[in-house]
């Protein structure tokens, strides 16, 4: 056991490479500078060089072959025949027969924003155990108890659900007997899940109970009003929309037909490419086929620009598999349960005293920078785009408005519908005090005759 405990770090460290991670290069790129992405066309791990070269090797061989068959092996006869078939297959590796660009281009926006939706869906607990925290109280052993077993329910269907959709989850947590030996289940509470039948995933039972938990701790008085409850409430649907989503990413595929057309179109123009790109003795004056020069480098560019697109789309499709750049839903576990505990438990009023800030006998004052950012404080504040805009004088000369402002009146025959045609400012508020009905010495207007 002993020297079982002693290979654990080595044994974690093999496990990791074995397996992969998410690879980020995040940092190499804050900063542009001369040749900072070119070094990143150098890595493997994660690299399209990875998830291409079988292809792009088995593409290679295929046209050795032929090439090799029509220099080495054909009579004079089998090669003009050959040439004939290259030449009208090279008819159809113009993008415009066979519409890759197109159809690529929408199937990976397609698939990347399916990507996105799905990294956006993770449940985090992050807003729910805050809400836990604040508002579910009690010092005692109670009220810890209460905060920790509803994080607890929240962090159990997370994992009900990720066990669903991901296959590294999957493999940590074979049985529902794993997820209860991890801590996220009791054995009651298993017995209590397996007794509700259901033919659909059960993830949102967890849920459940922590609506019930809730409702109870209100009528205990641990969460003190039913504002608060609504709260808890607002936080757990959010969390349990999130998970709803995963699922329904993982059973709402991209439709079966647009991903056969894709890899169709990829596949067989590429294939057209294998004969149709072949250098022609250049002797039989074929159009464009002026130079042999064995390797078709451009075509290879573009096998690898294509069928890479392609693989990008195959790759972030469905991202909770195992490849490198899927994401790290075990770790997106470790994380939830671990940070949600804390919050929940040894974060609970665990405040440190009121204190008077460094600053507090100052009006102004200047937060220090270090030696390598000083540079940062002699820059001017960014006040506005318009700040630094420069006028002229003309500009800046003020206009005097006139002191009367006069308009002409239309007779009163041919004011009939009521409406006022222009007037000098005095008489205008002479009409408008007509029509109100106001006389200033005979009081107010009353359409009668006294």
């Amino acid at each position: 056991m002993g020297n079982l405990r002693s290979k654990e770090p080595l044994l974690f460290s093999f496990i990791v490479s074995f397996t992969g991670m998410t690879v980020s290069y995040t940092l190499e790129v804050a900063n542009v500078r001369f040749g900072g992405f070119s070094k990143l066309l150098f890595r493997w791990k994660g690299s399209i060089y990875k998830l291409l070269y079988k292809e792009f090797l088995l593409f290679c061989g295929v046209y050795v072959f032929f090439s090799a068959l029509y220099r080495l092996m054909l009579t004079p006869k089998q090669q003009d025949v050959f040439e004939r078939i290259a030449l009208y297959c090279d008819q159809f590796t113009n993008t415009n027969f066979i519409p890759v660009l197109f159809v690529l281009g929408f199937y990976v926006t397609l698939a990347f924003n399916r990507w996105w939706g799905q990294y956006t869906s993770f449940p985090l607990p992050d807003n729910l155990m805050m809400a836990v925290s604040g508002n579910v109280h009690g010092a005692d052993e109670r009220g810890r108890l209460l905060r920790r077993t509803l994080m607890r329910y929240a962090n159990l269907s997370s994992v009900l659900i990720l066990r669903s959709v991901s296959t590294r989850v999957h493999k940590r947590f074979p049985t529902l007997e794993h997820v209860v030996e991890a801590g996220f289940m009791t054995s009651r509470e298993l017995k209590i899940f397996e007794s509700l039948h259901s033919d659909f995933n059960k993830y949102w039972m967890p849920l459940t109970w922590f609506a019930n938990l809730a409702s109870n701790a209100r009528v205990e008085a641990r969460v003190r009003d039913d504002i608060a409850l609504r709260l808890l409430m607002d936080e757990l649907n959010n969390y349990r929309a999130k998970c709803s989503l995963l699922f329904h990413y993982d059973w709402i595929s991209i439709p079966l037909v647009y991903t056969q057309v894709v890899t169709l179109a990829v596949y067989s123009f590429f294939a057209l490419c294998v004969v149709g790109r072949q250098f022609l003795n250049p002797d039989k004056g074929y159009k464009g086929h002026n130079f042999d020069l064995y390797v078709p480098v451009v075509t290879l560019l573009q096998f690898f620009f294509y069928a890479g697109w392609l693989k990008v789309g195959e790759l972030i499709i469905n991202p909770f598999g195992e490849d490198d750049d899927d994401f790290e839903t075990n770790q997106l576990i470790d994380r939830n349960i671990q940070v949600s505990m804390l919050a929940v438990d040894d974060m609970y009023q665990n405040l440190a005293p009121l204190e008077k800030d460094k600053h507090w006998a100052q009006r102004h004052f200047s937060v220090p920078y270090t030696v390598s950012t000083a540079a940062d404080r002699l820059r001017p504040a960014f006040k506005g785009s318009t700040f630094d805009m420069r006028m002229s004088l003309e500009d800046l000369e003020r206009e005097q408005p006139d002191d009367t402002f006069t308009l002409r009146v239309s007779p009163p025959e041919d004011n009939k519908d009521g409406l006022l045609r222009g007037c000098s400012l005095p008489s205008l508020v002479d009409v408008s005090t007509r029509l109100m009905g106001v006389n200033e010495d005979e009081g107010p207007f009353t359409g009668e005759n006294d």
